[in-house]
């Protein structure tokens, strides 16, 4: 049963669910910033348009607006990166935009004071400015800093304000606003900084729980091979020792004997079939994180998308995580000079889960052969999938796989 709306959430799912999320979701952060800088541009912009104030002190006031907008981008960005621990923490740029803040409120205050300007144009003025001045110190800086600082500005700008002859509904408008928009627009920056921390530490938590999962795997297998083959060889090693000797005195117990290691083998071969076997069902997510670790390895730049992954049917996981296996081996054996890599999985319940994977590595020879792919399309074929390949301009060779299913009601 399909949700109405279910498209719209699996296609966001995918978009931030895979490694390549978090920078989507940071650069989408990163253009919030920047259009609340545009937006203050575009009100100051119009506060211009309709004020009185003259000529000069209008051309004063834009030079103002212009670097307090220019700051407040610069700042905004600087501080998302030292919240997110990739920069030091922009000290010289609050400063900056603390000072900026202030000649601008100290301007309105003198064109009011001076009969320039009337209490309205003044109002709308030093709101705006508070609004957001509000946003990046509180980003930048650590809580109690910002506590102190945002409000003593806003403080200090009302004050003045007052000073200057701003009174009645204008002062009560300007006071009031403050005391909800201030604090609105610093939490609902710090909320986007915290959100995108909070998505890398989910997929960097995600990435080593694959990473544990590759090393369980490998201690399961490797225990499991230990425990068929570690007792086998030991019975046949004793059991052919028994039979050299007794083949040297001429018995005819030896024939019993090699026949019993001649059994032991061939149920050590069906053991060690069953074990593989089990292996071979890996998660598709774990062979994927496999895949990156092997190609980053081998110096080929590697990204992935997962989204759906974990909602695909065990059997659908695994023929992919095959597909993934023979598409990385190939390109390490025939993509010479290969230097970046894509997989990408997409999957809905109005359509098949494809998993697609490209190399820059085809260059111009003929197409890798074997039996890989010949024996990935029968696997495929099992599950009604089918498997393509195709060269592309620039080298490219993509590997297509998709595979019917159908998502639980």
């Amino acid at each position: 049963m399909t949700v109405p709306g279910s498209l719209n959430v699996d296609a966001w799912v995918e978009r931030f669910g895979g490694p390549g999320g978090p920078e989507r979701y940071r650069r989408y952060t990163l253009s919030s910033i920047t259009f609340l800088a545009l937006f203050e541009a575009g009100l100051w912009a119009f506060w211009l348009a309709t004020s009185d104030a003259g000529g000069r002190w209008l051309a004063l006031v834009a030079a103002l607006g212009a670097a307090h907008v220019a700051v407040h981008a610069l700042l905004a960005r600087a501080a998302l990166r030292h919240y997110l621990g990739a920069a030091p923490r922009p000290d010289p740029l609050v400063g900056l935009y603390t000072a900026i803040t202030l000649a601008m409120v100290g301007l309105g205050c003198a064109l009011l004071a001076d009969g320039r300007i009337a209490g309205n144009d003044l109002e709308s003025y030093l709101l705006w400015l508070l609004m957001f001045y509000a946003d990046p110190p509180a980003l930048a800086l650590a809580p109690r800093a910002s506590v102190v600082l945002v409000p003593a500005v806003a403080v200090v700008t009302i004050a003045g304000a007052t000073v200057a002859g701003l009174s009645g509904r204008p002062l009560v408008l300007v006071a009031g606003a403050s005391l909800l928009l201030v604090p609105f627009m610093a939490v609902t920056l710090r909320a986007s900084g915290g959100g995108v921390h909070l998505i890398e530490r989910l997929v960097a938590a995600r990435e080593t729980q694959a990473r544990l999962a590759v090393a369980e795997e490998r201690l399961r297998f490797g225990r499991d091979l230990h425990d068929v083959l570690g007792r086998n060889l030991a019975v046949v090693a004793l059991k052919s020792e028994l039979a050299a000797q007794l083949a040297r005195r001429g018995r005819e117990e030896a024939v019993e004997q090699m026949e019993e290691v001649q059994r032991i083998a061939r149920e050590s071969q069906r053991e060690i079939r069953a074990v593989v076997r089990g292996y071979r069902t890996a998660d598709l997510h774990t062979e994927l994180v496999g895949a990156r670790s092997v190609l980053e390895a081998a110096g080929i730049d590697c990204r992935i998308e997962d989204g759906p992954a974990a909602r695909l049917p065990t059997e659908v996981q695994s023929a992919l995580g095959w597909v993934v296996r023979e598409g990385t081996t190939n390109v390490l054996r025939h993509a010479s000079g290969a230097s970046h890599c894509e997989l990408s999985v997409r999957a809905t319940p109005a359509g098949p889960a494809v998993l697609v994977m490209e190399n820059d590595g085809a260059g111009a020879g003929p197409a890798a052969g074997g039996a890989g792919l010949p024996g990935l399309r029968e696997r495929l074929a099992e599950l009604d999938g089918a498997l393509s390949t195709e060269r592309r301009p620039g080298g490219v060779f993509r590997l297509t796989a998709s595979i019917p299913w159908e998502a639980s009601a």
